[in-house]
């Protein structure tokens, strides 16, 4: 072996930024637990970011084809609250649907942004909150798409070990709680893309990590983006001020090991691990557009062995230029056992029940317990409601190849099996892993033996067990499918 080649992908990017940090005094409840309804402050400025991706070439693909990668510091959107995003890019931009990749950094101190709230102290304010956000998302892909220019995407993989397994066996109660699991194993890759113009100049860069952002919980008063916030501070300050795009992977049951706190100051920690982490494997890549490549020996005290970086041949540029999308949908039957409306209804009435004689009887840790059930049973109401119907999920797919890296998008929060077991079927190909496409979509999506253990993620899954498996055997098969087009 006389050379090494660097994941690549030569296309055609642009991107921008806007502040979309929700004005004081709107509802923003998203713990259970919180006794408080609005934040007091501002941690960090939330932001929504475009990403505007395109072929080098018309031939190597429809001159009108492009992605646009939105990514929004929300945990999540509903249906009818993203499709309220993504009409706004599409009517602006003149894209289709499948076109727009919204995605959310999944920070839950960005505040609860459903319309079912509108009814709650500060919930007028979210109306007219997200149409601004549809808004100004539409501008930012607007302004990205007009200024689309040569790239080259440089990919590298490194480590960092701040999300932890989250699934943990509470002994003396027995039962699962989602904490700190210090005998669980967690993916620790951390997946990294430096962007570079035709000049030289890092225009932008990638981060997919599978963590979640829970450093902040319940009592917490600031708006934030938890640890992104500080990440990609540190990332860009050290690449000229470039825009850093952090992309979700599938992080179920992962999460910071120092977590659920309200000290803001731990969230900026958390981010600083995993912002020097990326910039470590960030400067480590080598000059856009070359190879590493064994030059001879060279006498010296010892016989040497020279390797040099040298500019990409013809036939390896055509390859890092290669652009195949597929977007399919899969239908994914629902549980057997999917709770119904009327027995949520049932249980949303006795758990509110529970909380008005806490209040009465001026037990307050008993009104938060109750409280919080309440939530759970609200949302859930919620959730059903959007469900479409049928015996089965219309599940989204989304395979794009730039060049040497695949990146896959769904929708729903994936346990880490789905991108373990993907790059372990492709090794040595760049996979880049997007949960929360298009918004939350089927809620959490485990392994098949996670089923039945009481653990929360299951207990609000809505697909039937299997499902993360069967899931991931599609995409590996579609993934297969692309790159043997592209060797015809």
């Amino acid at each position: 072996m006389t050379h090494v080649d660097t994941p690549q992908s030569h296309v055609r990017f642009a991107a921008a930024r806007a502040d979309i940090t929700p004005p004081l005094g709107i509802y923003w409840r998203m713990w259970g637990a919180a006794t408080h309804d609005h934040a007091t402050g501002i941690h960090r400025p939330l932001t929504a970011t475009a990403a505007v991706f395109e072929p080098l070439a018309a031939a190597l693909g429809d001159k009108g084809d492009c992605v646009a990668l939105v990514s929004l510091d929300h945990c999540l959107l509903g249906k009818d609250e993203a499709e309220l995003v993504i009409s706004a890019i599409c009517k602006r931009c003149s894209l289709f649907p499948s076109q727009v990749l919204l995605t959310f950094t999944h920070t839950h101190s960005a505040g609860l942004m459903s319309l079912d709230r509108v009814g709650l102290p500060g919930g007028e304010l979210i109306p007219p909150y997200l149409r601004k956000v549809a808004d100004t998302c539409a501008e930012l892909v607007a302004q990205a798409k007009a200024n689309v220019a040569p790239a080259v995407i440089s990919y590298g993989t490194g480590k960092c070990d701040l999300a932890q397994h989250r699934d943990f066996w509470d002994e003396d109660n027995q039962l699962f709680v989602c904490g700190y699991n210090p005998e669980g194993r967690a993916d620790d890759s951390v997946l990294v893309a430096r962007i570079t113009n035709e000049a030289g100049k890092v225009c932008g860069t990638l981060v997919n990590y599978a963590c979640h952002p829970t450093t902040l919980a319940w009592e917490n008063r600031l708006i934030s983006p938890d640890y992104i916030g500080a990440m990609r501070e540190i990332i860009e300050r050290g690449t000229g001020g470039a825009p850093c795009i952090f992309l979700q992977g599938a992080s179920g049951e992962l999460g910071p090991k120092e977590g659920y706190v309200g000290d803001v100051a731990v969230a900026d920690r958390n981010g600083r691990q995993l912002g020097h982490a990326s910039l470590s494997t960030l400067v480590s890549l080598p000059p856009p557009l070359t190879r590493f490549e064994y030059q001879g020996p060279v006498i010296s005290g010892a016989t040497l062995g020279d390797w040099r970086h040298t500019p990409v041949h013809a036939e390896r540029e055509a390859e890092i230029q290669k652009w195949r999308r597929k977007c399919e949908i899969l239908a994914v039957p629902y549980r057997p056992d999917l709770p119904t409306r009327e027995g949520t209804e049932e249980l949303l009435a006795r758990h509110t029940a529970d909380e008005e004689l806490a209040h009465k009887s001026s037990d307050s840790a008993a009104a938060r317990d109750a409280h919080a059930m309440v939530e759970r049973q609200t949302r859930l109401l919620h959730r059903l409601a959007q469900l479409p119907t049928g015996p089965a999920y219309p599940f989204d797919l989304q395979v794009w190849r730039m060049g040497d890296a695949v990146f896959v998008a769904v929708p729903g929060e994936h346990y880490s099996y789905l991108q373990t077991h993907l790059r372990t079927r492709f090794p040595g190909r760049i996979l880049v892993i997007i949960t929360l496409a298009g918004g939350w979509g089927p809620s959490y999506v485990p392994t098949r033996e996670t089923y039945g253990k009481g653990l929360y993620q299951e207990s609000i899954a809505v697909l039937a067990p299997g499902s993360l498996e069967r899931i991931t055997d599609e995409l590996a098969r579609r993934i297969e499918e692309l790159l043997e087009q592209d060797k015809n």
